[in-house]
Parts: C-alpha cells; structure tokens; sequence
C-alpha cells in the first residue's frame, strides 16, 4: 500500500486532517492497518507493545517499554505476518514540503536514523517513552490550534526538540548495547583479517563501508555511526591503522621487504606507506625491519 500525502495517511487511519503537511496520530484513537505501507513523506512511528515481543531487532538486553521507527520518504514498513499498528503509540507524518525554509531542514540530515533499517529501531526505557510522548502530545496540541503565521515555526520546533530527544536515547542504546558491539567488532575484525588474506587488496580495492554492513546484516548508516561510536574512526581510519598492525608483523619477518609488504597490503605506491608508517610508528619501515632482525 503506497501512501502518498499525509492527508491519505489520516484517511487511512480515521484521523482528522488539521494541517495537510503533517499530522500526529493517537494510536489507540486510529484504525488498525496489516499489510505493507510505503510513506512518501517522514514517518516516526512509537509502537507500545507487550515486553516479551522481540520486534525490529530488539534484544533480551534492551529497554522494552516501547520502540520507535524511523522512515525517510520511499520507505516502507512490513505489517503481514502477524505484525500490525498496536492499538496504543503514535505515528507523526510530516511531507518534505513542510521543511522548506525551516531550521527543521539542515536538523533532518543529520539525524542518521532516517537510514537505519527497521530492525536497528529504538527502544525506549518507560522514562524515554515518557518524554516521547510528551513531544509527540505538544506536536498534536499545536496542530489543534488554527494554522496561522506562527504554526510552522512553531510545530517544526516541536519536531526538533523530539528529534534531540531520539538521537540522545539512540546514544544511550549504543551504551547498553556495549556487549553486543564488541561481538560486531570482533566479527568486523574477522572479516577484514580475511579480506587481506585473500589478496583482494592488491588491486587497491579497499573493503566499503556497504561490503561490511552486509556482511555484518546491517544497514550502512548505522554500521557507520557504530563503529564511530565504539572506536572514535571511520571505517578508513580503522582499517589504516589495523594495515600498519600487520604491516609490522609482516616486516618483522626476513622474507618480507617493504616494496612486498606495500603491495599486498594494497597501499598506492612504497612512498605513500613509507611516510604513512613513519607518521603512525615513528620509524621509518625499513628502520623498523632491521630493528626487528
């Protein structure tokens, strides 16, 4: 089911149009739809179910009060399979349109959510859902009110404070999914350690940000903001540093030079790892290797 305009979506779900760029959705209040829904404007959805459902990837060690989604325009959400709006939580719609000339606009890009998958959601602890709630209420009391001069400013503040909210409480599940993420690091490790191995490198192909999260079942985005969660760096910055770990270890053996150790670590000329080495270990590789011997 494709939904094109936030008017079709309140349609949809029995609910009044009070503004037809956006709208805030009591659940408890809507009607109940199964089937998949494509949006093709920004869709939060707070979903309010009971805590032994395991949806959108949530885990035994995450919060269970409930959990939130997050679609960017052309996405979809798969309700079949037994999986329905509940009958308590909220959904806020709100077109592309509606962020013209609004600070809501720059605020949108950077909240990296809208391009996790829904099985990487939110899951709010009952103080997080409190304060959701909350926004998503002055969202829906604003609307209430007639749209005059002062509506959009007003109503796009409304979603930003609820957007700060989320990217605080997605740190927090970063946080007590510390565990969880080693595990990822450690799988992300291996794959790497095999990738060399396997003498791809040697075309100065570098493993992607895309070949990882695949690998690890994950969206890219959210790949991303783990790992820069975790360790401080980007996937280049990681995986540079973790080639000079190795490049040592391979030059500390007498069969490998340094032109060799180079190419099959997949670096651009012997003159680009030289200077590279030497920054990062404070010698140069050829010092390091007679070093070593």
């Amino acid at each position: 089911m494709n939904i094109e305009t936030v008017h079709q979506c309140n349609c949809c779900l029995g609910n009044k149009t009070l503004h037809p760029l956006v709208s805030a959705i009591d659940l408890s209040k809507a009607n109940v739809m199964q089937r998949t829904i494509k949006f093709d404007f920004y869709t939060l959805l707070l979903l309010e179910s009971e805590c032994c459902d395991y949806i959108y990837g949530r885990k035994y060690y995450d919060y269970s009060n409930a959990t939130m989604l997050f679609l960017a325009p052309g996405a979809s959400i798969d309700m079949n399979d037994g999986k329905v709006l509940p009958q308590k939580g909220w959904l806020l719609a709100f077109h592309p349109d509606f962020l013209c000339n609004t600070s809501l606009e720059q605020h949108v890009r950077h909240c990296p959510f809208f391009s996790y998958s829904p099985n990487e959601a939110l899951h709010l602890s009952l103080r997080e859902k409190t304060k959701a709630v909350e926004c998503f209420c002055n969202i829906e009391q604003e609307l209430k009110h007639a749209i005059d001069c002062h509506s959009k400013v007003l109503i796009s503040r409304y979603i930003e404070l609820l957007l700060d909210y989320c990217s605080r409480f997605y740190e927090r599940q970063f946080i007590t999914r510390n565990e969880a993420n080693k595990t990822i690091l450690c799988k992300m490790d291996t794959l790497l350690d095999e990738y060399i191995r396997s003498g791809q490198l040697k075309t100065k192909i570098l493993p992607t940000v895309k070949y990882c999260a695949n690998l690890l079942h994950l969206s890219p985005r959210y790949f991303m903001d783990l790992l820069k969660f975790e360790t401080g760096k980007n996937l280049d910055e990681y995986f540079q540093l973790k080639r000079i770990e190795i490049a040592k270890k391979m030059l500390s053996a007498n069969e490998n030079t340094v032109s060799s150790v180079a190419e099959i670590l997949g670096f651009s000329s012997v003159q680009y790892f030289s200077n590279l080495f030497r920054k990062l270990v404070g010698v140069a590789p050829n010092e390091y290797r007679l070093s070593q011997n």
